[in-house]
């Protein structure tokens, strides 16, 4: 864990994300860090999520704001009729997905803390001529949503930039319904990061200093109540990916890159509330 105080987090997230939902409406590949982040980031950890298929019927925009680190839509065996959340909807492409997934008689719904972000998803919206989605604004600590209002929880790479994930995970556990899911992309680490690393602002943004080790996401799952939790790696960022991303940051990229490769990882995590 960093100390990293929540306040510095949100608001160097809310301004990085904005800006980089104001690139992507210009037409601009987006980045997810700080300093070199279109370089870094976005190579080892955001690319090659989707197919073609899957982003042929969306927005351009869309899928130039896509920061994630994964595919959770094609991950969570969405059912018809179902509703959806995801946490930390960005540009609105996993909403947009989702919704096409559960089709007419479902809904899915975003929720996003970044103005910018909100403005670009619902506009992506309205050019996908989507109608069973919505997209609102609220923290992920806590969520605009009553007790017991969806089936399942989605989320790309978003968990790991809040500073109270325990918080996180009580929300995302009051607002399924018994028997909803969790099914969540997301960096995950295995081993320990350097504390160069875990204090580095620009790191936090760019989704690796604030990522929980597998065990205690586990740890927390449980202490929320989910259970059948489970961590499946999706992609292992090897040395060479961890100099991408550690490059334009003040750090020493050479030096850190060997303690850091092989320990980062992008991640799908299950979990059920008990029924």
């Amino acid at each position: 864990m960093s100390d990293t105080t929540d306040g510095s987090v949100k608001a160097m997230v809310r301004e990085k994300y904005g800006a980089a939902a104001l690139r992507a409406a210009d037409g601009q590949r987006s980045g997810c860090g700080g300093a070199g982040a279109e370089q870094s980031c976005c190579g080892p950890i955001t690319s090659n999520l989707y197919s073609a298929a899957e982003t042929a019927c969306l927005p351009e925009t869309a899928v130039l704001a896509s920061l994630g680190c994964g595919n959770p839509t094609a991950l969570a065996e969405l059912r018809a009729g179902e509703v959806v959340l995801d946490l930390g909807s960005g540009g609105g492409i996993d909403v947009l997905l989702s919704a096409q997934r559960v089709g007419p008689t479902g809904r899915a719904y975003g929720i996003d803390m970044t103005d910018e972000m909100l403005a670009l998803a619902r506009e992506n919206q309205r050019k996908a001529g989507i109608v069973n989605a919505e997209f609102r604004r609220g923290d992920i600590e806590h969520l605009p949503l009553p007790d017991a209002s969806v089936d399942v929880i989605i989320s790309n790479c978003v968990i790991n930039l809040s500073a109270d994930k325990r918080q996180v995970i009580r929300e995302a556990f009051r607002v399924l319904r018994p028997g909803g899911r969790l099914a969540i992309s997301d960096v995950v680490v295995r081993g320990e990061l350097p504390t160069a690393v875990r204090r580095s602002m620009e790191l936090w943004v760019g989704c690796v200093a604030g990522a929980l080790g597998e065990s205690d996401f586990l740890h927390l799952l449980a202490e929320a109540g989910f259970i059948a939790a489970s961590i499946e790696p999706t992609r292992i960022y090897e040395l060479a990916d961890a100099k991408a991303f550690l490059e334009g940051t003040a750090l020493d990229t050479e030096v850190l890159a060997r303690e850091v490769g092989g320990r980062v990882m992008g991640a799908f995590v299950r979990a059920r509330k008990p029924a």
